[in-house]
């Protein structure tokens, strides 16, 4: 099977699209199938080699209709109209990935959003999350993404030394200063959990002016980006919080969370509840007094947190990146015929 694998961001640009773009070139390789990666990132320093797979990058609209041409199967992880306008001239099957809203950050569809909801009646439609195949006009099949499961492998036993942990970006929509009002909140009832963030971002100097306004800087612990080492990191702590105020899509934060052993609250609305499942509390977005009390709920109740830690390996399943991999395998060999399987 030749699959094309349309990723307008890829290697070496870091982010949730690109990380799961590579899951998928590796696992869908290993499965043995040829895959050809077309992105619009340029290359690093350094290209790498021995991938298993090809990566094309800026290609012209030439290479992208020949490409197309040349593939049995044609996977957009989310619509790029550049590439789109391209490859739908091939006449292959074609699988749109929908990881976020069709829509701009303010909520409204501007002509782009509609250019790309047309799209949506000539492809196959793929969502990360039951909300975004709710906000869809066509039908899609819900696959979860895939996270890197062999960072966290060996973390879930390790002894927890640290209450909280949050891991994002800093920036207004993740609610951090959220967590920061939730945390003073817990402090007037005499709880003064140890808690560290990590990531970085516009809202970093903010967010740490806030933390002494609040009085509660000496509980918290700024460790900034890290691309290597987090699930160590993230594994020293009882409890990830994911209290984002806008309705996140998915969420592969929360699954890197229960794969190091922690109790997840996150917020409810958007795709948490596919990522986070059984295996978490929630509370409603922008609520800082029920993050609070959710908060206080897990770390003061040691067996609701065994339990929700407990539910961890059997939900990690569904999003193995085998799992998921082979979940998209079978999708397109129900549309190629079968000497190409």
């Amino acid at each position: 099977m030749k699959i094309l694998l349309c990723s307008y961001w890829f290697f070496p640009s870091f982010g949730g699209v690109e990380t799961v773009s590579k899951i998928l070139a590796e696992e869908f390789t290993r499965a043995g199938a040829t895959v050809t990666v077309i992105t619009e990132t340029p290359a690093g320093a350094e290209e790498q080699t021995g991938l298993g797979y090809t990566v094309v990058r800026r290609p012209s609209r030439k290479q992208l209709l020949e490409l197309a041409k040349q593939s049995d199967v044609i996977l957009q992880n989310m619509i790029s109209l550049r590439f789109m306008a391209a490859v739908i001239l091939s006449g292959k099957p074609i699988f749109i990935l929908h990881q976020s809203w069709m829509r701009r950050h303010s909520g409204k569809r501007g002509p782009e959003n509609y250019a790309k909801l047309f799209f949506t009646y000539l492809c196959r439609n793929i969502s990360i999350s039951h909300a975004i195949a709710d906000s869809l006009p066509k039908k899609s099949t819900i696959i979860g993404n895939p996270f890197e499961a062999a960072e966290f492998d060996t973390l879930r036993t390790q002894p927890k030394d640290r209450d909280i942990v949050f891991m994002g970006r800093l920036v207004s929509d993740k609610g951090c200063d959220l967590l920061l009002t939730a945390l003073a909140q817990l402090k007037t009832r005499g709880l003064r959990p140890s808690v560290t963030i990590i990531g970085d971002g516009p809202e970093a100097a903010p967010l740490k002016a806030a933390a002494g306004d609040l009085s509660i800087a000496d509980q918290i612990e700024f460790a900034g980006a890290m691309r290597e080492g987090r699930g160590e990191l993230v594994a020293r702590h009882k409890v990830m919080v994911v209290p984002s105020t806008w309705a996140e899509p998915f969420g592969i934060v929360a699954l890197e969370g229960i794969a190091s052993g922690c109790a997840l609250v996150a917020s409810a609305n958007g795709g948490l509840k596919d990522s986070a499942g059984p295996c978490g509390l929630f509370f409603p977005n922008g609520d800082a007094a029920a993050l609070a009390a959710a908060l206080q709920r897990v770390l003061e109740e040691p067996g609701l947190r065994e339990e929700l830690v407990s539910r961890g390996p059997e939900h990690l399943e569904t999003f193995q990146p085998a799992n998921v991999a082979g979940r998209f395998l079978t999708l397109f060999r129900s549309v190629i015929p079968a000497r190409v399987h």
